[in-house]
């Protein structure tokens, strides 16, 4: 990893911070092991801990290490809805259960409730704590000014036994670890929590635009946890700006902001302020938006956002909305765990490579293998490797087991060993695992997906058109079935005649694996790729809709695949054309071992 810029001076705090980063990652194999032997000991009388062999020793590793196998979340639901239903018996862990914390509901296609704990709210505090200091080695003089960040909570639900249930940001910025934190002059936010908590997305929305408008010479950093978080707010200043700037020149605040808190905490920092009024004005109603973050709040330094894995489709508009600003990818972080952070945030998006701080829980690795032979889902736990031991360059499925009851559990998340910190390895994200269309024994991941809409979009380029969003169905109505891909465009000034977006069908294709190509033109069990243009807001819609059913604004990204009847029928509802791919890709073929096996 690069040296990290030197700086001047470096406040104590920040230094305390620096040197415990660099004390566990220097001795993470043995941090790992306490960690487990801590989680083993605190859980010991669990009943699960007690079904899978474990006979109450509390810190028997090599007992843990031969008996307890991996869990996905199906393994696990028995249990936490006995949880949610109110047994306070130790079933996963000897601590009371305090709240449970929901996945988003686009990652693996549906909501699941994690168990957590008082403890836990500590450990995020403690991972969050680590940003500023690894920041301003690459950013200095951030305690000069503010952070423009768009942060966001949902209404929470409470189990049938009296538990909460709420997206694990809810849960952070609802605790006192978030509202009664300490003055930090390297984390001030022009955002009032009155505006962050509030749960209705429109009047937060607008307050915390307002907010960071009315001291927009102050802002060094803007960000949101998603990049498409960010866009979508850019979006609405777009839409709002108007109301925004009367907003500054009256020094009044709109009536359709209604809740009290919000309107009395704004009310503190809105005066009447017409040169600024006329700024976000001019610089509004100019015909290009490129730039536009660069131009309302001059002095940013950089954007705050994820871009990674299936966020890395939105790099090339926060380019063009921020001019070109530096992207950095901070931390890493799931409702099960919070993993690590990013120590060079500074790096291209493409390089991005988090540390998983070995306080956190204690973490396995199972290794992903790319024959066309080969099954991960015949590994076992006896496949299981420690953090101090993963290879450079190889990918693995994360493994978790944390403090509140989760032991051995399989996140999803498919990682690349990219580096080393000291002991520690630096991993890139590559991929949710398991996120795929399949109509027969094809099977298309997010990051192939991606990687072929991007192909295909290049035909729109001559004539001024871009994508601005997409998702895809697995259509098995039809014999045989076939691929559909949504797409919500921004168009040019020139037409786009059909016979590109047959072409953009066809690239698609041709970008897909052999097993897909094959199957379209070899075996004939796959139908021709699909393409439906649909109306401008659509995704936004989408979005309105995952809301409505419980998603979290802060955890929402739009899903790259769909599978739920009433999302089908809200975008088939909004198609202004559909075209199909004109004749077969290309194949043939050259994977003969593959071949071989089946």
């Amino acid at each position: 990893m690069p040296e990290a810029p030197k700086t001047t001076t470096i406040p104590n705090e920040h230094k305390k911070a620096l040197e415990f980063i660099e004390d566990v990652t220097t001795n993470a194999g043995e941090v790992q092991n306490r960690v487990l032997s801590e989680i083993l000991k605190q859980n010991s009388k669990t009943e699960y801990l007690h079904l899978h062999g474990l006979n109450g020793a509390g810190d028997d590793i090599a007992s843990f290490k031969k008996l307890m196998p991996m869990v996905k979340y199906e393994d696990l639901q028995p249990d936490i809805l006995r949880i949610a239903n109110g047994d306070k018996s130790p079933i996963l862990c000897s601590r009371p259960i305090s709240e449970f914390l929901t996945s988003s509901g686009t990652s693996g296609g549906e909501r699941k409730l994690m168990p957590t704990i008082e403890d836990e709210l500590d450990r995020r505090s403690l991972l969050y704590s680590l940003l500023m200091p690894v920041m301003n080695q690459y950013m200095p003089g951030l305690d000069k000014g503010k952070g423009m960040y768009l942060l966001f909570v949902k209404s929470e639900a409470r189990t049938p036994g009296g538990l909460l249930a709420r997206p694990v940001l809810t849960s952070y910025y609802k605790s006192r670890h978030f509202i009664e934190r300490p003055f930090d002059p390297y984390n001030v936010y022009t955002s009032p929590n009155e505006a962050i908590l509030c749960s209705d997305s429109y009047q937060s929305m607008y307050a915390q635009l307002l907010c960071g408008l009315l001291e927009n010479s102050l802002v060094l950093r803007v960000g949101a946890v998603f990049a498409s978080g960010f866009i979508r707010a850019i979006h609405f200043l777009e839409k709002n700006w108007p109301r925004l700037a009367h907003d500054i020149l009256t020094g009044t605040l709109d009536a359709e902001i209604t809740d009290s808190a919000v309107r009395a905490a704004v009310m503190k920092v809105l005066k009447p302020n017409p040169s600024l009024a006329s700024f976000i004005e001019t610089e509004c109603r100019k015909e290009s938006w490129q730039g536009i973050i660069l131009r309302l709040w001059p002095n940013t330094k950089y954007v705050d956002v994820i871009v990674t894995g299936a966020m890395s489709q939105y790099i090339p508009t926060l380019d063009f909305y921020s001019g070109g600003l530096p992207l950095a990818c901070t931390m890493y972080a799931s409702s099960e765990c919070y993993f690590g952070l990013n120590l060079n945030p500074m790096r291209k998006p493409s390089e991005v490579s988090y540390t998983l701080i070995p306080t956190m829980g204690y973490f396995e690795f199972l290794p992903v293998h790319h024959r066309s032979n080969s099954n991960d889902e015949t590994l076992d736990h006896h496949d299981l490797v420690d953090l101090v031991d993963v290879k450079l360059g190889q990918e693995y499925e994360l493994v978790v087991t944390t403090y509140a009851g989760l032991y051995r559990y399989r996140v999803g998340d498919v990682l690349r060993v990219a580096g080393f910190k000291n002991k520690a390895p630096q991993f890139n994200f590559v991929r949710r695992k398991n996120v795929a269309l399949s109509i027969d024994s094809d099977k298309t991941d997010e990051v192939e997906l991606h990687a072929a809409v991007k192909n295909a979009v290049n035909h729109l380029e001559p004539f001024g058109a871009s994508l601005f969003e997409y998702t895809s169905y697995a259509d098995t109505t039809t014999i045989p079935g076939h691929y559909v891909l949504y797409w919500e465009l921004r168009l040019g000034s020139r037409a786009i005649p059909p016979s590109v977006f047959e072409d953009c069908c066809l690239a698609i294709e041709e970008s897909l694996n052999s097993v897909y190509r094959q199957g379209r033109t070899a075996d004939g069990s796959i139908g021709p790729l699909e393409l439906k243009i649909v109306e401008d807001g659509t995704f936004d819609k989408l979005m309105d809709y995952a809301l409505s059913q419980g998603a979290s604004i802060n955890q929402y990204k739009a899903p790259r695949c769909v599978k739920s009847e009433p999302v089908v029928q809200l975008l088939d509802a909004k198609v202004l054309s559909n075209y199909f791919s004109p004749k077969c890709p290309k194949w043939v073929p050259g994977h003969k071992q593959w071949l071989k096996d089946n």
